[in-house]
């Protein structure tokens, strides 16, 4: 998401090539930190050959030149191993916490309004949101938050807010992710339910409305 945001606020960007940027993204991400990196035919096939891997190689160059070669980003996944090893958590709720701070920070990057608060405040609110959330503390809101404020550098208002942003934008999405409630039309009588079942998941992006 990083190369995403930087790669448009710099290169005006068809609709249609999106989906072509995403995937080279991913290509550059995944080089940058995986130990085995995607290959070039899986994104490829990923994206229901939407893209071919001529384009893949022609706009890998691109990104990296508009980046300036710049891959070594700093995300706010970077901090969580340091934030949670200084705090006071019970060693068997540190994994859970970890799991759904990685959660608001997958949360976080959906929505462009976090995009005015540094990577680090992220992190730390995230963080805040998932202790709290679990109650795998013994301190207090005020107290956890003047302590992840502190292994931060971050001012303490600031991150308060950050972390109450965080905890509407998951109430927002619980909210949005509510089924339904009317009732589910039955098949007709008659009709196989064992028959094959077509995605209703796009797999171009000019088929989502933006």
């Amino acid at each position: 998401m990083n190369y995403v945001d930087r790669f448009l606020s710099c290169v005006p960007t068809r609709k249609s090539q999106l989906q072509l940027l995403g995937a080279v993204c991913m290509l550059l991400a995944s080089k940058l930190r995986d130990s085995t990196p995607l290959t070039i035919e899986k994104l490829c096939i990923y994206s229901d050959h939407a893209v071919s891997q001529r384009q893949m190689l022609d706009w890998e160059l691109l990104v990296l030149g508009r980046l300036k070669w710049d891959l070594a980003a700093v995300i706010a996944h970077d901090f969580l191993s340091v934030i949670l090893h200084r705090l006071p958590l019970p060693s068997d709720r540190e994994a859970l916490v970890r799991k759904h701070a990685q959660t608001f920070l997958a949360l976080c990057a959906t929505d462009y309004t976090f995009a005015m608060y540094p990577p680090s405040m992220i992190a730390t609110g995230s963080v805040g949101a998932a202790v709290q959330g679990l109650s795998a503390s013994s301190l207090s809101a005020d107290e956890l938050t003047e302590m992840l404020a502190g292994i931060t550098g971050t001012e303490v208002d600031c991150l308060r807010a950050c972390q109450e942003q965080i905890e509407g934008a998951l109430r927002e999405s619980l909210k949005d992710a509510q089924p339904n409630s009317s009732p589910v039309p039955k098949a007709p009588r008659g009709s196989s339910s064992q028959g094959p079942s077509q995605t209703s998941t796009p797999t171009d992006v000019t088929a989502i409305n933006l």
